[in-house]
């Protein structure tokens, strides 16, 4: 199977992308706890793209307990901007982008992930409230902290 190398740091991944939406169809009855449902991971060099609307949050806790063995071999994408409580899950219906809701939100999306970086982070949805330069300052920021991997073009 083909392979590609996303950017100069290196990230190797086959061309497939897997979506980790482990959760259950239809009436949301809850995320499993097997981790064998994330057979997506078992090449262990896959890239996965993950959101924080997928669950919302088990699907996360899923995702870390399945990689936690080899999380070094994978790259994980995932995608904020919903507006989703962090402490219930319950969902608004609407968009947040704003500075101080992303940063709580990759915290949230670390611990769950069991994690300490996010590979490569983006925007699910625009905001339309939020000035796309703040949310790009608050990735900006968490880059700094080490908490999401820096995005560099592959070609100048």
């Amino acid at each position: 199977m083909d392979e590609r190398t996303l950017g100069p740091r290196g990230f190797r991944f086959r061309i497939r992308l897997h979506g980790a939406d482990f959760r259950l169809r239809g009436a949301h009855a809850g995320a499993r706890r097997d981790p064998a449902r994330a057979c997506c991971v078992r090449a262990r060099r896959d890239l996965l793209r993950h959101g924080e609307a997928y669950g919302p949050f088990s699907n996360e806790s899923l995702l870390g307990e399945a990689l936690q063995p080899f999380r070094d071999q994978v790259v994980i994408a995932t995608k904020f901007g919903f507006d989703i409580d962090l402490k219930t899950g319950a969902r608004s219906g609407g968009l947040n982008s704003r500075p101080e809701h992303i940063r709580e939100v990759v915290e949230a999306m670390l611990r769950r992930l069991r994690t300490d970086r996010i590979d490569l982070l983006y925007q699910h949805r625009v905001d339309p409230q939020v000035p796309m330069e703040d949310v790009a300052q608050a990735v900006k920021e968490l880059i700094q902290a080490g908490k999401v991997r820096p995005l560099r073009p592959v070609r100048s």
